[in-house]
């Protein structure tokens, strides 16, 4: 039996169980729901589809029931407990379907009776619904169901403590008005008195469960400020990691884990946890930890991290931890570590990263957002080159994951694979804020790549902006413009060292399709989108070919949309009846009215070209008016109508394909409701059926009945028979006991012989060995004897040996001794030389200091010279002037004299 088939099955069964609550029905719904366990039901079940939800509806309408058999309501919440396994289908389960208050209401109904097994069930259930998903205070039976916690929590002995426990701490966790229902309560003081004293119980288990609720109800009150004071949060330290390392399993780490994130979002409990002094052994513990096979465990080690890198003391500490070699990390640890401490935790990380698909996606988008976040903090504390290493193993996983999804895989796995191929995509991005890891990704992605990616996405169907419609407002869809936006980052920073990436970057903006991703996060709700799509729309806005037009209309038809919407939840809220959601999420926004005057603007050219035809046949009888002016003002006029003529055409044909697409959409619509009709008339031909077979096995039925009254008087002879029968084989029975006692002691007996021989051989093999033994060892004996003798003196003549060598050693002493005394006298002599050179280099700096002096001098002397001979050679000139007067005087006044003396 398939898939669907069952479900059908399960629906038809229901809705019988429902109109005729007979035990052949209640048989058949049981049966039904087994095979339904055993084909993976949570895979069947999709709440998104149709069929599905009605079977879960109607499955959860029985389990409220209080008037089904107690079987069948066992089995029902039995599969409810498998199904909220699945993330989706228990998110379904408490906002579709109320089953939290369902089980409420089945708790409540049963508290007179609480061991009855269905109350355990239902709060095994109640638990798993409610853990990390906010419950409202409003649903029924709520006040009921926490009075009823309370009481048994606070009850001696009650095997319902640990499930109400845990359930308590669900339902306190991030909701105000269940905490304050609880202090509002007469008795809230010996509920904390109780909590407290949980907390020196021997279960593991119950001490978290008991130090959850207790942090939820107290940590901002007095009473948490005495149980989280500064003297006791250390050992409140070491008990949650002892819990986290050596829990009783999964779920009791899951609630320590949880505990530690609520505590460190306390800003003073953050402060104590920096100041820890064990905290880097327990944090090396658990890193140990995510060497587990578990994905749910490792899940919730890699939530803790991450809430650790939140604290600015700790975020370093764990990037050493992360990033340090091992030899390093076991030196600084405790000097005893439980057992999977001792491996890598980068490796660890590179694993859960690099994990198939098809496995929880929690495991793989937390490692990943924990590596950013370590090296981001790597990169601003310039920690980088120790990361260099495991970056080396990290890069070729994502540079992998970077490859395009295959064509045949599911919605699913698409969105899965969309989700992580982002938070790679994050991860690449802060690696290339720094340059030689940005050197090192650009050496492993080639621009084939990054194209293979996006075009995989464009051709998934996801975003088909061919018609400017907008897009509808899926998650998948999200994901995949995400992606996208993304990948484009990512070859911005990228464009100059990887070869053809800047013209593949560049051709891909001018692509029509990269549109609905653009629009999509410009009018995002977050923050970083926005900030992407502006760099990479900076980045498109010049090139020739970028879809301006069609971007614009994207952008108007995503914020007409989200008006709507906006409107239609409106008037929910006020009363009014809103558009179906189908229609809502495939609707594309109207025409704009700039589309529909169109024809008015193409009246109004013909209209203009005729006045001006006519105003040209005027022109001889009006002469004085200024012709070329007017016409200069007609043809400004008519250009600008013919452009905005232009831009109204293609806004009316994008509206028209836009149209096209509608009615596509409203096609698809039909045939689907076609095929709803199709398959509710094929049910009711299988209910004639089933009716029809139902009439055959009743007159089936009747023939039975004579068959078996005819068969049950054959029974009342084979009885008186069989009576006869028993009595022979009693006697038969006491001959066979006896004979198989006799033949037990033969076998015994025979069994003895045969060991005794055994053995009689054994010891005789075992005496040949000995004997053989000894005689070897004896031969052996008078060798090592032999040996001995020549060892001994082989000794004396080493001792003689050693003799010598002391000798010769004791004269090697007496000439290191004088060696040592040389060189004491020469370092003696080398320290007076170091004196007397220091001296004369002081006195070469005074001679040195006196000879600049004296060259200045000299210098101011020759300057002093120079000028001197100057004077000195005008005076000698004067005076050869005064010597030949002189001597023209003498020759003409008394005779010649000497020239001798003229000169002197």
């Amino acid at each position: 039996m398939d898939g669907t088939t069952c479900l059908k099955s399960l629906l038809l069964s229901i809705n019988q169980y429902k109109s005729s609550r007979s035990a052949a029905n209640a048989a058949q719904l049981q049966k039904l729901i087994h095979d339904l366990c055993g084909m993976k039901g949570p895979r069947l079940l999709s709440p998104q589809q149709v069929l599905p939800s009605e079977c879960l509806s109607g499955l959860v309408e029985l389990a409220g029931d209080p008037n089904i058999d107690p079987c069948l309501s066992s089995i029902i919440i039995s599969l409810l407990a498998q199904l909220a396994s699945d993330e989706e289908i228990k998110v379904a389960l408490n906002s579709t379907y109320n089953l939290t208050g369902t089980l409420a209401s089945v708790i409540h109904s049963n508290s007179a009776t609480p061991r009855e097994g269905v109350v355990l069930q239902c709060l095994q259930v109640l638990q798993s619904l409610t853990y990390s998903a906010r419950v409202s205070h409003c649903f029924t039976h709520m006040d009921e169901l926490l009075a009823f916690l309370v009481q048994h929590i606070q009850a001696p002995n009650d095997d319902l403590t640990v499930p109400c426990l845990g359930l308590m701490a669900n339902l306190c966790r991030y909701n105000v008005s269940v905490q304050t229902h609880i202090k509002s309560l007469s008795h809230v003081k010996v509920f904390y008195r109780t909590l407290i004293n949980f907390l020196a119980h021997s279960s593991l288990t119950v001490v978290v469960f008991a130090l959850s609720v207790l942090t939820s109800l107290t940590l901002n009150e007095e009473v948490g400020e005495k149980l989280f004071h500064a003297r006791n949060i250390h050992q409140t330290f070491q008990l949650i990691f002892n819990i986290i390392v050596n829990g009783d399993g999964t779920l009791t780490r899951k609630y320590a884990v949880d505990l530690l994130v609520d505590l460190v979002k306390n800003p003073k409990i953050a402060n104590y946890l920096t100041r820890y002094e064990h905290f880097s052994p327990c944090l090396s513990q658990v890193l140990g930890l995510l060497h587990n096979k578990d994905p749910d465990s490792a899940a919730k080690v890699l939530e803790l991290l991450l809430s650790l890198c939140s604290v600015p003391g700790l975020r370093t500490l764990l990037c050493q931890a992360v990033f340090r070699p091992a030899g390093a990390r076991l030196r600084l640890g405790s000097k005893k570590e439980p057992q999977g401490c001792g491996g890598e935790p980068g490796v660890a990380l590179v694993h859960w990263v690099s994990m198939p698909l098809d496995g929880p996606d929690k495991c793989y988008l937390q490692a990943l957002l924990l590596l950013e976040e370590l090296f981001e903090e790597t990169i601003d504390s310039a920690l980088y080159s120790s990361a260099q290493p495991f970056l080396d193993l990290l890069l070729p996983v994502l540079l992998t994951m970077l490859e395009a999804p295959d064509s045949t895989c599911s919605e699913r796995l698409l969105k899965k694979h969309c989700s992580r191929v982002a938070r790679a995509l994050d991860l690449l991005l802060v690696l290339c804020t720094e340059d030689s890891m940005r050197m090192l990704v650009a050496q492993g992605l080639s621009a084939a790549v990054c194209l293979a990616q996006m075009e995989a996405l464009f051709s998934s169907g996801q975003m088909d902006v061919s018609f400017g419609c907008t897009v509808a407002d899926s998650e998948l869809s999200q994901v995949a413009s995400e992606v996208i936006l993304k990948m484009l980052d990512l070859m911005r920073h990228l464009k100059q060292l990887v070869l053809d990436m800047e013209t593949s970057f560049y051709r891909i903006l001018q692509d029509q399709r990269v549109v609905a991703p653009l629009s999509q996060s410009l009018t995002s709700d977050h923050r970083e989108h926005v900030q992407t799509a502006l760099r990479i729309l900076f980045e498109a806005a010049p090139l020739p070919d970028f879809p301006v037009v069609l971007l614009g209309e994207s952008i108007t038809a995503n914020n007409a949309y989200r008006q709507r919407e906006a409107e239609l939840s409106a008037s929910r809220l006020s009363g009014l009846e809103p558009l179906p959601a189908p229609m809502l999420s495939r609707s594309c926004p109207p025409p704009a009215p700039s589309c529909q005057s169109s024809g008015p603007s193409q009246d109004a050219i013909h209209s203009l070209i005729e006045k001006l035809q006519s105003s040209m046949e005027l022109q001889d009888h009006v002469k004085d008016l200024r012709v070329s002016e007017i016409m200069d003002v007609y043809e400004q006029k008519i250009s600008a109508l013919a452009s905005k003529e232009g831009r109204l055409q293609d806004l009316l044909e994008a509206k028209a394909m836009a149209l096209s697409q509608a009615d596509r959409l409203i096609a698809q619509y039909r045939c689907q409701r076609a095929q709803a009709e199709a398959e509710a008339r094929k049910l009711a031909s299988l209910l004639k059926e089933a009716e029809h077979r139902k009439e055959e096995l009743q007159v089936e039925l009747s023939g039975q009945v004579l068959e078996a009254e005819r068969a049950q008087a054959d029974i009342q002879q084979l009885l008186q028979h069989n009576a006869r029968l028993q009595a022979d084989s009693q006697d038969h029975q006491a001959l066979k006991a006896s004979y198989n006692e006799l033949l037990n002691r033969f076998n015994d007996s025979e069994r003895m012989l045969k060991e005794l021989q055994s053995a009689h051989i054994i010891l005789t093999k075992q005496a040949e060995v000995l004997r053989k033994q000894n005689e070897g060892l004896k031969v052996q004996q008078d060798r090592v004897l032999s040996q001995l003798a020549e060892k001994e003196e082989q000794i004396k003549h080493l001792n003689r040996n050693i003799e010598e060598k002391v000798q010769e050693i004791s004269g090697l002493q007496e000439e290191v001794r004088s060696q040592e005394e040389r060189v004491r006298q020469m370092d003696k002599e080398k320290e007076d030389m170091e004196e007397t050179i220091d001296v004369l280099r002081k006195e070469l700096n005074k001679t040195e200091q006196a000879r600049k002096e004296a060259s200045i001098r000299a210098s101011s002397l020759e300057l002093q010279k120079s000028q001197l001979e100057a004077k000195l050679q005008k005076k000698e000139e004067e005076l050869s002037k005064h010597s030949q007067m002189i001597a023209m005087i003498h020759s003409l006044s008394s005779g010649k004299l000497k020239s001798d003396s003229l000169s002197l």
